[in-house]
């Protein structure tokens, strides 16, 4: 009986970790993760909710966390995140 009520309240914390990431930046892989902005980008998404860039145009200038190779898009924790480049 205790054993099930211990996986009980594992199974609830899960979910409400889970649930406390918004469905655009939930993932499984790195691949899964986009840039957020079409420019300049400050942050990720997955890549269902990735914005639509077409007709686009940005200028080449190193503004964003992703610009220049300053940063990379990694999943961490089950989200969408900009790493710094090592």
């Amino acid at each position: 009986m205790k054993k099930m009520v211990v996986i009980m309240m594992l199974l609830a914390v899960s979910f409400l970790v889970l649930s406390c990431v918004p469905a655009a930046g939930q993932c499984s892989i790195d691949t899964d993760c986009v840039p957020a902005q079409c420019c300049h980008p400050t942050g990720a998404v997955n890549k269902a909710n990735a914005p639509d860039c077409s007709g686009v145009l940005c200028t080449a200038s190193c503004e964003g966390p992703l610009d220049c190779g300053a940063g990379e898009m990694k999943c961490v924790s089950k989200r969408c995140t900009i790493v710094p480049t090592p």
